[in-house]
């Protein structure tokens, strides 16, 4: 045998031995950590397909539902939409409460639609933003089903300027104030309106007619 490969083989054993310490002080470990990646993946990937699963479903029955009240199957749409409330997944509950608020209204039961808004309203664990459309819905409802005051205590603070659903707050205040002969009030609100660079165009229109209106009426003194 050379040198060479004598020299060979003693490396190669020492490497060996290396080797097996290093499996025998770390091997156990990291086989710990593969199986737990592998369990860690696996279960990952199960809860996503649970996960779309549960939301398609939901999806389907709130399209279901809604399709239902265009038909204009209202009692079976709510049925369809309590269902989802219970027992939906993720938005879908929100979104079925909401929904079947506005059903009920469709129906000309505008004291239960205007109830089903102010508790989503009321309710804390939904976000701002939600809260603040079924506040807005309600008081559009109350225009012509309410008072002004009923109007007011609902959008008044969502009329601020900094508020992203303050054209439409303003317009349901101001048609409020009208109807029950606040014409001043009114008047100031849709000149707001038309004033803001800010809302929508037929909004601006709109608030921009009813000023002439009043204006016209000789009310606006």
């Amino acid at each position: 045998m050379s040198d060479d490969s004598f020299i060979r083989e003693v490396n190669d054993e020492m490497r060996r031995e290396q080797a097996q310490k290093l499996w025998d002080r770390f091997g156990p470990a990291l086989l710990v950590i593969a199986i737990l990646v592998v369990l860690g993946t696996a279960a990952f990937v199960g809860y996503r397909y649970w996960d779309e699963t549960r939301a398609n479903r939901s999806g389907d029955a709130f399209s279901q539902a809604l399709k239902l009240a265009n038909d204009g199957k209202n009692d079976e749409a709510l049925a369809a939409l309590d269902q989802l409330e219970k027992d939906g997944y993720g938005a879908y509950p929100l979104l079925a409460r909401m929904r079947a608020a506005t059903v009920k209204a469709s129906k000309g039961d505008t004291a239960a639609a205007v109830k089903d808004f102010d508790d989503v309203a009321a309710d804390t664990a939904i976000p701002q933003g939600i809260r603040d459309m079924a506040r807005l819905r309600a008081a559009l409802l109350l225009v012509d089903h309410g008072s002004f005051a009923d109007v007011s205590s609902r959008v008044e603070a969502l009329t601020s300027d900094t508020n992203t659903l303050r054209h439409t707050a303003r317009e349901a205040l101001g048609l409020a104030a009208w109807k029950e002969g606040k014409t001043q009030d009114a008047l100031k609100l849709f000149d707001q309106i038309a004033a803001d660079d800010g809302a929508p165009r037929n909004t601006r229109e709109r608030a921009t007619l009813m000023s002439e209106l009043i204006r016209g009426s000789g009310n606006a003194s």
